[in-house]
C-alpha cells in the first residue's frame, strides 16, 4: 500500500461473514474496504460445506436469525444461485429409537411457532425421501428450508458483487483510535487505512482483532473434520443427520463429540461430518475422530461401507461460551462492530448478520433485537481453550 486510504468501514475478515458485510453495507451506500491476512475463504469459510440450516436451531435468538438469513438467501439465489451453487436441498434428521424421535417431534413443534416447515417423517416413509437409509430408523422430520451453497465461492462472489475495496494478504496490527476512544481506522502490515468504523469478521481470530482494540470477546477455535467420498450418482438427496446433531452443537464440552451428518454434493462426493472438539489451533490428523466420522455415516446409510474415502479436511468454528455470535455495535469502543463468533452456522447465518450490521451502521432500526447477540454480554472472565 502505497498511501493511506480512506472509506466508511473497514470490514476485517474476507470469509462468508465477512462478504456478507460487505456486500450489504454497499448496498446501503457505504464505501467499504476488506481486509484480510489471507485471502478470500482462506479461514473457516473455506474448510465448511456451505449449509444453510433452519433444522439445527433451536427456538430463540438464532433461530429468529436464521430465518431471516434464509429469507436474504432466497433471494440472493434469485440473482446468483448457479454461480454459488446455491441447493435448497432440505434437510432430514432421523431419529434412531422411539425416545429420540419424541424429542426430536418436540423440538420441531417449537420450531413451527417460530415460522420453521417441519414435516413429520414415519418410519415407513423414511426411504421415500432417502431410498438408501439404513433402515430399522424409528422415523424423522423434513425441513424442506434447509439448504446449500459453495461457501468459497459464495464468499468470493459477494465480496465481487460488493463492490467493495479488498485487501488480502494484509495482516491488522492495531485498531487507530482517537483521544476519545473511538475508531479512527486500522494499521495492517501493508499500511493505514482511515475509517470511523470497523466490522470485527475475523470468524476464530475475533477475540484477537477484539483485543487490538482493547476489549474482550471469548471467541475460540471449535475443531472440527469432514471426510469426502469419491465422486459418486446422486445417492443423497438431502442433508441427512441424527436428531444428536442438536444436542452435540448445543454442547459446552470440550472433548470430542461426534454425530453423523451425511450429504451429497452437485459435484458427486459425499461430505461427511461432524466432528467437534476444543483442542486450540491443533491442525493434526485425529484418527478416532475419523473413525467415528465414517462409522456414524454407515450407520446411516450402509452403501457407505463399500465406498472410498478420497481426502479430509478440517477448519476451526468460532465457538462463544453461549452458542450465540456477536453481533452489532461494541458499546465499550464507539465506532466497533462485531460480526462473528457464529461457530458452524457461519455460512448459513451470514446474510442475515451481514444486513443486521449495515441497518445499525446507517441509523436505521435492525429488523432482529440484537440484545442477545450483544458483545459485551460476557463478563471478564478468560475461559481457558
Amino acid at each position: 500500500m502505497s498511501k493511506r486510504l480512506t472509506c466508511d468501514v473497514v470490514v476485517v475478515g474476507a470469509g462468508m461473514v465477512g462478504a456478507a458485510c460487505a456486500l450489504y453495507a454497499a448496498r446501503a451506500g457505504l464505501d467499504v474496504i476488506v481486509v484480510d491476512r489471507g485471502p478470500v475463504a482462506g479461514g473457516t469459510t473455506g474448510a465448511g460445506e456451505g449449509n444453510l440450516l433452519v433444522s439445527d436451531k433451536e427456538p430463540g435468538p438464532e433461530l429468529q436469525l436464521a430465518l431471516l438469513a434464509s429469507e436474504l438467501w432466497t433471494e440472493l439465489a434469485a440473482e446468483v444461485g448457479g454461480a454459488v451453487e446455491y441447493e435448497r436441498k432440505g434437510g432430514v434428521v432421523v431419529a434412531a429409537t422411539p425416545d429420540g424421535l419424541g424429542a426430536l417431534e418436540k423440538l420441531a413443534i417449537g420450531q413451527r411457532s417460530a415460522g420453521v416447515e417441519a414435516v413429520p417423517v414415519g418410519a415407513d416413509q423414511l426411504r421415500d425421501l432417502e431410498p438408501h437409509l439404513a433402515s430399522g430408523l424409528a422415523g424423522g422430520v423434513l425441513y424442506p428450508q434447509d439448504a446449500q451453497v459453495m461457501p468459497t465461492l459464495a464468499a468470493a462472489h459477494l465480496v465481487r458483487a460488493s463492490g467493495a475495496r479488498l485487501l488480502t494478504g494484509a495482516t491488522v496490527t492495531e485498531v487507530r483510535r482517537d483521544a476519545g476512544g473511538a475508531v479512527r481506522g486500522v494499521r495492517t502490515g501493508r499500511g493505514e487505512i482511515h475509517a470511523p468504523y470497523v466490522v470485527n469478521a475475523a470468524g476464530t481470530w475475533g477475540a484477537e482483532l477484539a483485543s487490538l482494540a482493547g476489549v474482550r470477546l471469548p471467541v475460540l477455535p471449535r475443531r472440527g473434520f469432514v471426510l469426502v467420498t469419491e465422486p459418486l450418482p446422486r445417492l443423497v438427496r438431502h442433508k441427512v443427520y441424527a436428531a444428536d446433531y442438536v444436542a452435540d452443537v448445543a454442547s459446552d464440552s470440550a472433548a470430542l463429540q461426534t454425530s453423523p451428518v451425511v450429504e451429497g454434493t452437485a459435484a458427486g462426493p459425499v461430505l461427511i461430518g461432524a466432528t467437534r472438539e476444543r483442542v486450540g489451533f491443533d491442525r493434526s490428523l485425529s484418527l478416532p475422530a475419523l473413525r467415528a466420522l465414517a462409522a456414524g455415516a454407515t450407520r446411516l446409510f450402509p452403501f457407505l461401507e463399500r465406498v472410498r474415502a478420497m481426502r479430509t479436511y478440517l477448519g476451526f468454528r468460532p465457538y462463544m461460551p453461549d452458542h450465540l455470535p456477536a453481533i452489532g455495535p461494541d458499546p465499550r469502543v464507539p465506532g466497533l462492530f462485531h460480526a462473528c463468533g457464529h461457530e458452524g452456522a457461519g455460512i448459513g447465518l451470514s446474510t442475515g448478520t451481514g444486513h443486521l450490521i449495515a441497518q445499525v451502521l446507517t441509523g436505521r432500526t435492525p429488523d432482529l433485537d440484537l440484545t442477545p447477540f450483544r458483545p459485551d454480554r460476557f463478563s471478564d472472565t478468560v475461559e481457558a481453550s
